[in-house]
């Protein structure tokens, strides 16, 4: 696995899924799993956050990038530390196309999160076209610049970031470990050019229909550090399996 001081992470996105019952049956899967070399975060819908009660670590699947105020459905990053949240997805492309989210406003939110001590995990990824037409470079870097410019390189050593290809989110296809390897070589080359130290060191995941057939070759990469799950991470026996996985 990895022969740096990264360790491995593995991020359950629920998104708009989940009740009850699944709350209890993926803290009796954890609990009666022995993943000592890796980290495991479940970011469910805002309702169960507090039925996790401290049993895992718990991420947020967004917030706002105001304080508070008149922001009808939003939520705070001072609600969820009551609710010991540790880590928060932020722009993740769901929420850039569904919501009009721009770099800009990400940028905003990742600030956010930082000014309270959550960890963001930042989601940079493309659409198929882009990826098709040669310039998916340069749209990461985009991505990565808005919140470089809003934050500095000195902040990315409290963060965690999320490659997550557009064409892969939901839809079966996943990018193969070389193109995933690829990729996430370039996000780390590109913060190199203004930290080594923290290009070297942030945790990297990947996310795209990753599964328990292709995780530990995904994982096995020099520079993806785990996953940020989605569909997958539904079904405690499949995300336990990816979890076993990254903790090698």
């Amino acid at each position: 696995m990895q022969t740096n001081n990264r360790r491995q992470l593995v991020a359950g996105n629920w998104k708009m899924n989940g009740d009850k019952t699944l709350v209890k049956q993926m803290q009796q899967s954890l609990a009666e799993a022995s993943l000592d070399n890796m980290d495991v975060v479940i970011c469910p819908p805002f309702p169960y956050l507090e039925l996790f009660a401290n049993t895992v670590k718990l991420g947020s699947q967004n917030i706002s990038q105001f304080d508070s105020g008149a922001h009808t459905g939003e939520v705070s990053v001072a609600m969820l530390k009551e609710f010991n949240c540790h880590y928060v997805i932020v722009g993740h492309s769901e929420r850039r196309a569904d919501n009009n989210e721009s770099d800009a406003v990400v940028a905003l939110k990742v600030e956010q999160g930082l000014k309270a001590n959550l960890t963001p995990i930042l989601c940079v990824g493309e659409p198929e076209d882009v990826r098709e037409n040669g310039t998916l470079f340069d749209y990461i870097a985009a991505q990565l610049d808005a919140v470089l410019q809003q934050v500095g390189i000195q902040q990315f050593a409290k963060m965690v970031l999320a490659y997550e290809p557009i064409w892969a989110i939901g839809t079966g296809k996943t990018a193969s470990p070389t193109q995933a390897q690829e990729v996430h070589a370039f996000i780390r080359g590109y913060l190199a050019k203004q930290d080594t130290n923290i290009a070297a060191n942030i945790v990297i995941l990947y996310g795209g229909s990753v599964k328990g057939s292709n995780a530990q070759e995904l994982f096995s990469q020099a520079d993806v550090d785990g996953g940020l799950i989605g569909g997958a991470s539904l079904n405690p026996e499949d995300f336990l399996s990816i979890c076993q996985a990254a903790n090698q």
